[in-house]
């Protein structure tokens, strides 16, 4: 397994951050959608293993498997872009302004949506036989998930959305983790091995995930879960992504630009400058696909 040291692999995810703040609408919305649909897809599995198993830390080994497929195929998500793209700002890259980040936030959290909300009425049919009968068990479990984790967070107001918030900083400290050591091997046995770690811990400590939300929160509306779409969007959708970013720039992209970017134009890599152009970004970018979640 090839080892890319954290100096240069910063470099790595700086250029990445360009090339998607520089991608095209079209791009990132299409991107997007199938980012959003492969990670909920790869809950809906997880959700399956747990309930035909009984053994959840079995569905949370198997949650990864969404995103290796992200990864390998370039897809975007809101956790992964809310550390790729700062960490370009950050870095002074030439055309990366806050107005270029925030349109690319909007964009990837539009097209997750739609790629969630698509896998939640797909699941929704495949567990009811086309809504013609009540939810099997796995339909049970989906319909249920989401009352502990809005109403049960509410009954305890203020520590609730504490609790809450927190499970969210930590849910993205440990995705962006995964984000950022996709680029810690060239050879993708490696990369699937580093991302798969920080990826199954989160999944099983039951951290708050917005994407994955997306989908098991409508999942739960459909199939027979008791709280509303307000329950949903003021506990849990809202703060959890604000806790995803703060978790995002607080714990990863910060304390790596500083002790590994910052400077980095000074930094000499392979014999030339960390910093890379505008071009060279996207140019690198397109070599591989660049990490999304």
């Amino acid at each position: 397994m090839s080892y890319v040291k954290p100096a240069e692999l910063v470099t790595s995810v700086i250029d990445a951050g360009v090339a998607k703040v520089m991608l095209s609408t079209r791009d990132t919305i299409v991107r997007s959608i199938l980012g959003g649909a492969l990670l909920t897809l790869a809950a809906a599995f997880a959700v399956t293993v747990t309930v035909n198993t009984g053994a959840p830390l079995l569905g949370a080994l198997l949650f990864p498997v969404g995103f290796i497929m992200l990864y390998l195929l370039g897809y975007d998500l809101l956790t992964g872009v809310f550390v790729l793209a700062p960490l370009a700002w950050m870095d002074k890259r030439p055309g990366i302004t806050i107005g270029g980040i925030l349109r690319n936030w909007g964009l990837v959290f539009v097209g997750n949506f739609i790629g969630a909300i698509t896998v939640a009425v797909l699941m929704a049919i495949v567990v009811t036989f086309g809504f013609s009968t009540a939810p099997n068990a796995v339909g049970e479990a989906l319909g249920h998930i989401g009352e502990g984790r809005t109403v049960g967070y509410a009954e305890h107001g203020a520590a609730g959305m504490l609790t809450l918030f927190v499970r969210a900083v930590l849910c993205n400290w440990m995705v962006s983790t995964g984000v950022v050591l996709a680029f810690i091997a060239k050879d993708v046995p490696g990369k699937i091995v580093a991302m798969w770690m920080p990826i199954m811990l989160f999944f099983y400590m039951g951290f708050e995930h917005s994407i994955v939300n997306m989908f098991l929160f409508p999942s739960g509306l459909m199939l027979g879960g008791d709280f509303t779409i307000g329950d949903y969007l003021i506990w849990n959708e809202i703060p959890t992504v604000l806790g995803n970013l703060v978790g995002g720039l607080v714990f990863t992209a910060i304390p790596l630009y500083l002790t590994y970017a910052r400077g980095g134009a000074q930094r000499r890599l392979g014999g030339r400058t960390g910093r890379r152009t505008r071009q060279e970004a996207v140019a690198s970018a397109a070599e591989e696909p660049s990490l999304t979640h």
